[in-house]
């Protein structure tokens, strides 16, 4: 059976002032896809998660999202369902579970599920952690921590584009296992991809299922 694709883009390219990090640049992504970015430090991996959200403006090239351009999905929306997290992530004041709540005030993520309890304890149970961590100061987590956060802030959405960026930099070897096993899992329940990038080479041979080099 063939797998719906999700993403499109065509033709990107980034440039800074005189220096180009990429053009050209192609990209398909299928429902299942784990692709990871493979570039050396600088050459604009996040820059181009960045644009891949709509974070920053494309500076050349198309992107789509299930056929249909940006415009036709608003900026909202579009990156509710492309969805990026950055390497060092940010916590607002409250608890983790208040940090987790709040995002679901806003229009774009209306319909999509809400709140569930015993979801994010599961995704807890499944990455070492116990119900009490909902509990936390979120403004007093490690950064291993605040990673994690951002993690289920993420997947409740459930979106369509992952986009993950250095996803485990804080992680010891043990949580990193235990979170790629979950994403793997996630992927599989519905129509979804992801793209990320890692200092760990073998974890872009272990957890990839293709990678993308970056090259001006």
């Amino acid at each position: 059976m063939d797998r719906l694709l999700l993403l499109r883009a065509e033709g990107l390219k980034r440039q800074l002032g005189d220096r180009l990090l990429w053009s050209q640049l192609n990209l398909v992504l299928a429902a299942g896809d784990r692709i990871g970015l493979v570039a050396p430090s600088g050459a604009g991996k996040t820059l181009l998660m960045r644009a891949l959200a709509l974070l920053d403006p494309l500076q050349a090239g198309t992107i789509s999202l299930q056929g249909r351009p940006p415009a036709s999905w608003g900026l909202p929306r579009w990156r509710s369902m492309v969805l990026y997290l950055a390497q060092r992530p940010i916590a607002h004041g409250g608890t983790v579970e208040a940090n987790l709540r709040s995002p679901w005030e806003f229009q774009e993520l209306r319909g999509r599920g809400g709140w569930r309890y015993e979801r994010i304890t599961g995704w807890l149970q499944a990455l070492g952690r116990d119900p009490s961590f909902l509990a936390y100061d979120a403004e007093r987590l490690s950064g291993g921590e605040l990673q994690l956060l951002a993690l289920l802030r993420a997947l409740q959405f459930d979106p369509s584009v992952l986009l993950l960026d250095e996803p485990t930099a804080s992680l010891d070897g043990a949580t990193t296992a235990a979170l790629e096993a979950l994403l793997i899992e996630w992927l599989a329940a519905g129509q979804r991809a992801c793209v990320f990038t890692s200092h760990d080479s073998e974890q872009i041979q272990r957890f990839a299922t293709r990678t993308l080099e970056l090259r001006p």
